[in-house]
């Protein structure tokens, strides 16, 4: 794809997401507002998690995003691993993505898509080979194809082989066709989480 298709496709896409973004806060603004009122009943302050995400090109982006677990700490004061913390509702805010919604507002900011490689650790930047970091060479999304084709059940090394496809392939049916699988997904909430993880394992470089 040349610079100037890459370019054009780059700005008919940020013009959908700002449509879609903005609609979808909108719309959604009396759901989340029960969801921020639960969260704050469950979790306490803050409502929202906040995190560094690396995204296009790599650039550092602060993602936000409904809080799924407790700030519980053991006898040592660090906090308990993530399987501790999680609790039921946390759990159902990730089985069905309700906890990803905040991130509308990444969207409208322009530090993300609706569709592409979802944002990872800025910590895993280093493990990366270049084949894997070209994942960086499009916005990061809410779904994303890999998102529809295993979500977090799979080897780190498919999941970014998917990432890197979609880099190679995307289109607005593409987009279309991630979108449509996201809503199938989420309804039968599959691949929420790998067996004996909160969602998954850790990152641990080109051969996991």
């Amino acid at each position: 794809m040349s610079h100037w298709a890459t370019t054009r496709s780059l700005r008919f896409k940020r013009l959908i997401d700002l449509a879609a973004a903005l609609a979808g806060l909108i719309v959604l603004a009396p759901a989340l507002a029960v969801i921020a009122w639960r969260v704050r009943r469950e979790f306490g302050s803050p409502v929202l998690f906040a995190q560094q995400r690396p995204g296009f090109r790599g650039e550092p982006f602060t993602l936000r995003k409904f809080r799924t677990m407790t700030d519980d700490r053991g006898p040592d004061g660090e906090l308990l691993p993530d399987e501790q913390r999680l609790t039921s509702f946390g759990q159902f805010l990730r089985s069905t993505s309700l906890d990803e919604l905040p991130e509308l507002w990444n969207v409208l900011k322009g530090e993300m898509s609706l569709v592409g490689p979802r944002p990872l650790l800025v910590e895993y930047l280093e493990l990366y080979t270049p084949e894997q970091a070209r994942r960086h060479d499009v916005p990061p999304g809410i779904t994303g194809w890999s998102q529809v084709n295993g979500r977090n059940d799979m080897p780190w090394a498919q999941k970014l082989a998917l990432d890197v496809w979609y880099v190679d392939n995307r289109s607005f049916w593409v987009d279309l066709r991630v979108l449509f699988r996201t809503l199938l997904v989420t309804v039968r909430r599959e691949g929420v989480a790998k067996e004996g993880h909160a969602t998954t394992e850790r990152f641990g470089g080109s051969d996991d």
